[in-house]
């Protein structure tokens, strides 16, 4: 069995599919408009290296809660090497994005974590 996607709910559809573009290389579908929910517009973004995550929006979509809540956390994209997640992050830094940089974690991970335009965290990681 294999993931084949993830959805993410955004306020901005355009902002991001940029996002994805600019930090991940990912390819991104033209729009979709749904014709059986009025206002629903989704696009996909694939990563080079596969999967994908479908960015949604609808004029129901609320902002992001400033409190931890149930359901997903983040979605982690693995970069290959810590260097690459040393790169990543520096960009991220400069362009004010960066929520935490790169460390080892207690359980042997080399990460650190980004904000998309939401506020929707991604982990990246060696």
């Amino acid at each position: 069995m294999r993931l084949a996607h993830v959805a993410l709910w955004t306020l901005d559809l355009d902002a991001a599919a940029a996002f994805w573009v600019r930090y991940f290389d990912a390819e991104v579908g033209e729009v979709y408009e749904s014709r059986n929910r009025p206002g629903f517009r989704s696009r996909f973004a694939r990563l080079p290296d596969g999967g994908a995550v479908e960015l949604m929006a609808g004029p129901w979509v609320e902002p992001t809660a400033e409190v931890e809540r149930t359901g997903w956390d983040h979605i982690a994209v693995s970069l290959g090497s810590a260097a690459t997640v040393d790169a990543l992050a520096a960009r991220c830094k400069a362009d004010r994005c960066l929520v935490s940089g790169p460390r080892w974690t207690g359980d042997g991970f080399y990460e650190a974590v980004i904000a998309a335009p939401d506020g929707i965290r991604v982990e990246i990681t060696a």
